[in-house]
């Protein structure tokens, strides 16, 4: 009864609040959005023009007074004003798709693990600052690992690296707890820096972060392909000034993006080392499950079987795990009550 009464006055929301996108879960709905973490302001007035796909299609293409602005760098709010008003822009859209109901929403924010408890309040305090009438955190990898019905709460050991756009989470899991964790800045924004720093200096041509990230889609890959991959690439020569067009293959990006990427494949490898021996035995026969965008990079999943030798699965829908997990445990509140708790137990009490 109390239940019935609690859906027709409120909507539960998940939010992967991720640093390229964020994606919006409602539940009884599924995931109802997924835009750029991206707002334009005008600086002259102060105000905001757009949020989401909007505010991305101004991004390099704005006027000198408006500016096309990520609110998260690494995960973690750079800008509290702006991370507000893109929250509240997505709360108020999942608001008219779910339903307008009397009371504000309940909501359910991933954040990376490892941020610190002011990085933790500045993510709970926006979004209720942005309407939400509860707002309770749980870790990227932790959501990931529910989103992919991993048996996060039996005394079994799992394994998730979770490469998302400005962070990379990799965390071993058991009994509702992460045994070992680690959290590193590098990531697909990372590689897409790496993509465009080596096209400058190798073939003297600026090209922007939408391109760089094109061409990481396209023809990035974390090993030799079975088959040879280019792809033509326009951009501005350092030297003349004037547009020029270049063809890139993929042994150059990967070679571009292969001391990032050498530093991930470390990182799991020092979270291995530092892993209880038996849930050790648990991962080398469960396997290890990538998710988030960096997940598709080409062949990495083959690259880190041969480093780690241990299997390596990409979750289905790799995008989409932290809000499917999010929105699972609200569809679930009390049997997960302690994962939460695990996000929060050192933020104070909300006033």
């Amino acid at each position: 009864m109390f239940e019935k009464l609690y859906n027709l006055l409120s909507i539960d929301i998940g939010i992967d609040l991720g640093t390229a996108n964020t994606l919006v879960y409602i539940t009884g709905h599924g995931i109802v959005i997924n835009e750029p973490s991206v707002v334009a302001i005008n600086q002259k007035t102060g105000q905001v023009v757009a949020v989401g796909n909007d505010a991305f299609k101004m991004v390099g293409r704005t006027p000198g007074h408006v500016v096309a602005v990520r609110p998260l760098v690494d995960g973690v709010i750079s800008n509290f004003e702006a991370t507000e008003e893109m929250l509240a822009y997505f709360l108020r859209k999942a608001s008219e798709i779910g339903g307008r109901k009397l009371l504000g929403p309940r909501v359910v924010v991933g954040i990376p693990s490892g941020i610190t408890n002011v990085e933790r309040r500045a993510v709970r305090d926006a979004a209720r600052n942005a309407g939400a009438r509860e707002a309770h955190l749980i870790e990227e990898p932790m959501a990931g690992a529910i989103g992919t019905r991993l048996p996060i709460n039996e005394p079994v050991g799992s394994m998730v690296v979770d490469i998302g756009g400005g962070t990379t989470d990799i965390a071993v899991i058991s009994l509702s707890g992460i045994v070992e964790s680690k959290n590193l800045k590098v990531a697909g924004d990372t590689f897409n820096e790496d993509i465009a720093s080596y096209i400058r200096e190798e073939f003297k041509i600026m090209i922007g972060e939408k391109t760089a990230e094109q061409v990481k889609i396209t023809i990035g890959t974390a090993a030799e392909p079975d088959e040879p991959m280019e792809m033509t690439v326009r951009g501005r020569d350092l030297v003349t000034g004037l547009p020029r067009e270049i063809t890139v293959t993929d042994a150059d990006i990967r070679e571009a993006i292969s001391n990032s990427l050498g530093v991930v494949v470390e990182a799991v490898k020092e979270v291995l080392e530092t892993t209880p021996p038996e849930v050790i035995a648990d991962v080398m026969s469960r396997g290890v499950i990538l998710f988030g965008g960096g997940a598709l990079l080409g062949e990495l999943p083959e690259l880190l079987e041969e480093e780690l030798k241990v299997p390596i699965y990409i979750a289905e829908d790799p995008l989409t795990c932290v809000a499917r997990g999010a929105g699972f445990v609200l569809e679930n509140f009390e049997d997960y009550q302690q994962v939460l708790l695990e996000s929060e137990d050192e933020l104070s009490p909300a006033t």
